[in-house]
């Protein structure tokens, strides 16, 4: 298990009604092999080491639709997006919150992460409305 990053609550309470856990977000061995074999080696290689810049500075989150696989997942799982301009990509960073009636002891979870091209991302801001949208000040 590795220590990706400390969220902010008060952007990903924003999922969920009920009380996240922890501000710690970990990626198991179990995940990197997961992504590793649905996005390959060079994906993972990329951007794992950014996974914690998108976690904490995410340009959207979204609450998560896709829980049929496993409905114990509904109301407590966050996308995180961050939009990489000079690459022509978003990446999607999902993960599984800790939150009261669970385990004190589990923490925030990376299921997946996924990179995404720009008209597939529109159409996932039409269909699923971000719960937090970064605001852009002067500076950026």
């Amino acid at each position: 298990m590795h220590k990706i990053c400390d969220i902010d609550l008060s952007k990903y309470g924003m999922v969920t009604n009920k009380a996240i856990l922890t501000t710690e977000v970990v990626l198991t061995d179990k995940q990197v092999i997961h992504i590793t074999d649905e996005r390959g080696k060079e994906f993972f290689d990329k951007y794992s080491p950014r996974f914690a810049e998108i976690l904490v500075d995410p340009d959207y989150i979204f609450k998560s639709k896709n829980t049929e696989k496993d409905p114990s997942l509904i109301d407590k799982t966050a996308i995180a997006a961050k939009v990489f301009q000079d690459e022509g990509k978003v990446v999607n960073v999902v993960v599984s919150l800790s939150v009261e009636g669970m385990d004190i002891s589990l923490k925030n979870s990376i299921i997946t992460s996924i990179g995404i091209g720009e008209k597939r991302f529109s159409r996932m801001l039409r269909n699923n409305p971000p719960v937090y949208i970064k605001s852009l000040d002067n500076n950026e």
